[in-house]
C-alpha cells in the first residue's frame, strides 16, 4: 500500500491521481464523476474511520446542499461497482450499519 501524498493515492490495483482526476485501476483509467472524487477523496483523506451519511455530504456536496442522505448510498454503489474487486462483497468501501462508511483501502 502506497502512503497518501497530496496528489496520488494507491491501494490493491487501483491509484487515484487527485490533480489530475483521475483513477486507474489494473493499469486501465476508470471514468469517474467529480462528485465520485470528491468522496473518494474524503473517504481516503479518513481512511480506516466512519463517516456518516451526513459527514460525506459535507465533503462532497458542499455543508449548503441540500440533498438526501440516499445519494450518498448511491455514489457509493457507483465507486464499489467501479473500483471494489467483487462489488457485492465490498473489501474497500464497507458499510457499518447505523453509522454510515469506512473506507479500508
Amino acid at each position: 500500500m502506497e502512503a497518501p501524498s497530496a496528489d496520488v493515492y494507491g491501494f490493491g490495483d487501483v491509484e487515484v491521481d487527485f490533480a489530475r482526476g483521475q483513477i486507474r485501476r489494473g493499469g486501465k483509467t476508470i471514468e469517474a464523476t467529480a462528485l465520485e472524487l470528491k468522496l473518494l477523496k474524503a473517504f481516503v483523506d479518513k481512511r480506516g474511520r466512519i463517516l456518516s451519511r451526513r459527514q460525506l455530504l459535507d465533503a462532497a456536496w458542499g455543508g449548503q446542499t441540500f440533498v438526501t442522505d440516499r445519494v450518498v448510498d448511491t455514489h457509493v454503489m457507483e465507486l464499489r461497482r467501479k473500483i471494489e474487486p467483487d462489488p457485492a462483497k465490498p473489501q474497500y468501501f464497507v458499510s457499518v450499519r447505523g453509522l454510515g462508511y469506512r473506507f479500508d483501502g
